[in-house]
């Protein structure tokens, strides 16, 4: 999946990024929009984890969410 497909669906995966990040707040997800660099500020912000810190943890979401549709396509 790429970012283009996660903005379209950002509200099927708002409740996603809401089990992985629990202190990202309602307005946080909402504000994010499904942009990329905006997860990844609100992740670096919430969780005082460095840029890089950041980036991993929401390739490693992405990552995830793409094996559970894999898995529920077989």
């Amino acid at each position: 999946m790429n970012w283009d497909q996660v903005e379209g669906k950002w509200k099927q995966m708002k409740g996603s990024a809401r089990e992985t990040w629990g202190k990202l707040t309602d307005d946080d997800l909402n504000m994010i929009a499904g942009q990329k660099d905006q997860l990844i500020g609100q992740v670096q912000e919430r969780y005082g984890v460095a840029h890089e810190e950041a980036e991993k943890q929401v390739s490693a979401w992405l990552k995830r969410h793409d094996e559970k549709a894999v898995g529920a396509k077989l």
